[in-house]
């Protein structure tokens, strides 16, 4: 992992990096999702690193039975995580402390492959999706789930929080579509054909509550305006290969990145007639995770 401009990087042998989210408290911190075997087999791990004068160092790391395959920080407890991983199961764990998990739930009758916490105000909400189809809804003080949503006909690759409608999240899918959902309602809000291959990640932009990206196998980049889902408002070509994530700018309306298993990092903005800014390469395997700061503009 490191950051655009040739940055710091840290090796975790043996571990395939899955997820990496910057800490909305402390500047520089990162939290780190991983799987030994690709998340075929073996354990998993999650790493919380810091980077100060010297790089990057691993400040905590723990493990679990099984590959990780997302991470989300709380919003209300600076040191608390929740992770995701192949047996189904969500784990609850605390930074202060040298053991864990706090709590695991496990509900998903397969592989949990995305988790989210709300960033809305007033609501301490988790979403997660599963490859067994299905999003459930999680309130971290309750024991259990306290809904599923059913409705995708494929892998639920990713499920994410609308920054803006607080009980809003979409879900993207390996059945092509792009779902968008009110926890508050049964059913579905929204279906939107987004591509014609699987779907592994989403995002919504900061700036504007009816517009979303999505990120295929197609190797394509989409943008989404709720109002109007006839056509894409963008299209962003450029990647090799499958999408593996896709994350808009804190500080830019019309900026976002992707990484990709064509082992780059993209910056784009799709406001602009050549929307390729930059293209990164400096991994040399799968990128899987990707996020940027909200306290250093610039640091990815």
């Amino acid at each position: 992992m490191g950051t655009a401009r040739g940055g710091s990087v840290l090796r975790l042998p043996g571990l395939h990096g899955y997820a990496a989210e910057f800490s909305p408290y402390w500047p520089g911190r990162v939290a780190c999702a991983a799987a030994q075997y690709y998340g075929i087999a073996g354990c998993g791990t999650l790493a919380v690193l810091e980077q100060n004068e010297a790089g990057i160092v691993l400040l905590r790391s723990f493990d679990w039975n099984d590959g990780l395959f997302d991470v989300t920080w709380s919003e209300n407890n600076e040191h608390v995580l929740i992770t995701c991983s192949g047996d189904g199961s969500l784990q609850i764990w605390d930074t202060a402390k040298t053991k864990g998990p706090l709590q695991v739930y496990k509900e998903h009758t397969q592989e949990a492959y995305s988790v989210d916490w709300s960033q809305t105000r007033g609501e301490q909400l988790v979403v997660s999706g599963s490859w067994d189809q299905t999003a459930k809804l999680w309130d971290p003080a309750v024991g259990k789930s306290l809904c599923t949503f059913k409705g995708h006909e494929g892998v639920v690759y990713s499920t994410i929080w609308s920054p803006h409608i607080p009980g809003c999240f979409a879900s993207a899918s390996g059945d092509q579509t792009l779902r968008v959902w009110d926890v508050k309602a049964p059913g579905v809000k929204l279906v939107i054909p987004a591509h014609q291959a699987e779907i592994l990640s989403c995002d919504w932009c900061k700036y504007d509550e009816n517009l979303l990206v999505t990120g295929a196998v197609d190797c394509s980049l989409k943008g989404w305006d709720l109002r109007n889902i006839r056509q894409p408002v963008f299209a962003l070509l450029g990647h090799t290969y499958a999408i593996r994530r896709v994350k808009f700018s804190p500080f830019h309306a019309t900026l976002l990145a992707s990484c990709s298993y064509d082992f780059t990092v993209r910056f784009w903005d799709f406001s602009k007639p050549n929307p390729l800014l930059e293209t990164v390469e400096h991994h040399t395997e799968f990128t899987c995770g990707l996020d940027l700061s909200l306290h250093n503009r610039g640091q990815v």
